[in-house]
């Protein structure tokens, strides 16, 4: 079975073709916290990139490609991604 972090990996990798990629379910640490479902499926997620899609862009033009490609798991439940562009 392949988790939520998983699919937003193969997500990425597949829109995105980054040089470095990293997505972390940080869930387990915000148990409790407004956005957290208690259903087992992640919520809270940081996503660390490097990708030749960000050349030339804006830091804000860089998080709308991750955020735009994410949109479907954002539709299903994912509460809080935090972004680190490398």
């Amino acid at each position: 079975m392949t988790t939520i972090a998983d699919q937003m990996h193969q997500t990425l990798a597949d829109r995105l073709t980054p040089s470095h990629l990293e997505v972390l379910d940080e869930s387990a640490a915000h148990a409790g916290h407004e956005g957290a479902n208690g259903t087992g499926f992640g919520t809270h997620f940081r996503v660390r990139i490097a990708s030749p899609f960000f050349t030339g862009r804006t830091r804000v033009a860089q998080h709308r490609l991750v955020y735009d490609a994410l949109q479907e798991f954002i539709d299903q439940g994912v509460h809080a991604l935090a972004i680190e562009v490398l």
